[in-house]
């Protein structure tokens, strides 16, 4: 059984990471080329890997519990484009009730267990005009407004910089294969900025105005500490999202998380040909 720590202190040490390394270890031996978060309404990518085994996340010590729907909860490994993986299908968010230590978690223990990229991947919602729902942005850089940091509390030197410097978060050579990638497919791949919110609410109109004046193409409720912390770490990081959602403050629709999920799951096989490709090329 998982022990799930109360506070966010005791997420970040080399303990804790040890523990859930050994817990996994348990599980495979498989030393992952990449790791992969799948967020929401993507788990199903979790099908086009050759899976094998499976790992809930309440075998894992450490690791919070997935509260949110299409958040399945668990570690899948195995293969994928030739390469060797490990998969979080399910994410965690500051939301549901976590500290920032406790949603990057699962990051320190990719990294401990040998993944030296992290493609990350998110459903969010689109300011910029010109893109539509079920388009793909290629993440370029990030806004984090989430008011809270997973780097915040006692530091450990063996977990990276204290200070890293976050003036290139997302890989450029990663990008450009992903960019190249869907140009031969005829994928229609937007390049742009994420900006990162607490939610769980969606934004008012005059949010969304603001956030877009502060130079955000899409916002979203994740993604952000996970890239805070794999870049601490020395990970190349590779970002994806799915625009699922138009949030346009003059022609603003409610939206539903239903549609959310069945706008991500659509375009989905997108998402993967990329993630496909690039691995392949990387």
């Amino acid at each position: 059984m998982s022990v799930h720590f109360a506070g966010s202190e005791h997420a970040h040490t080399i303990a804790a990471v040890d523990a859930a390394v050994a817990a996994v270890r348990a599980h495979t031996p498989l030393v992952p080329d990449v790791a992969l978060i799948l967020g929401t309404g993507l788990g199903g990518l979790g099908r086009a890997i050759a899976v094998e085994c499976t790992i809930p996340y309440g075998d894992i010590p450490g690791f919070p519990l997935s509260t949110v729907e299409s958040h399945a909860g668990r570690l899948l490994v195995g293969l994928l484009a030739g390469r060797r993986v490990m998969a979080m299908q399910g994410r965690f968010h500051r939301y549901e009730g976590y500290a920032l230590q406790q949603v990057t978690f699962p990051v320190r223990v990719l990294r401990a267990l040998g993944a030296p990229v992290l493609v990350v991947s998110n459903a969010c919602g689109g300011m910029h005009p010109l893109w539509a729902p079920g388009d793909l942005m290629l993440i370029s850089d990030h806004i984090n407004l989430l008011g809270d940091n997973p780097l915040i509390g006692t530091h450990d030197t063996a977990f990276g910089d204290r200070f890293p410097d976050m003036s290139a978060p997302y890989d450029a050579a990663l990008r450009a294969i992903a960019r190249q990638i869907a140009a031969e497919q005829g994928i229609t791949l937007r390049e742009g900025v994420y900006l990162a919110v607490s939610g769980p609410n969606l934004e008012t109109r005059s949010e969304y105005r603001a956030l877009r004046a502060l130079g955000a193409d899409v916002v979203g409720m994740s993604t952000v500490p996970e890239v805070i912390v794999a870049v601490q770490s020395g990970m190349r990081v590779l970002g994806l999202s799915i625009i699922t959602d138009q949030c346009l403050p003059d022609a603003l629709e409610p939206a539903s998380l239903d549609r959310i999920i069945a706008t991500a799951s659509r375009a989905e096989p997108h998402l993967e040909a990329v993630v496909h490709g690039v691995l392949e090329r990387m």
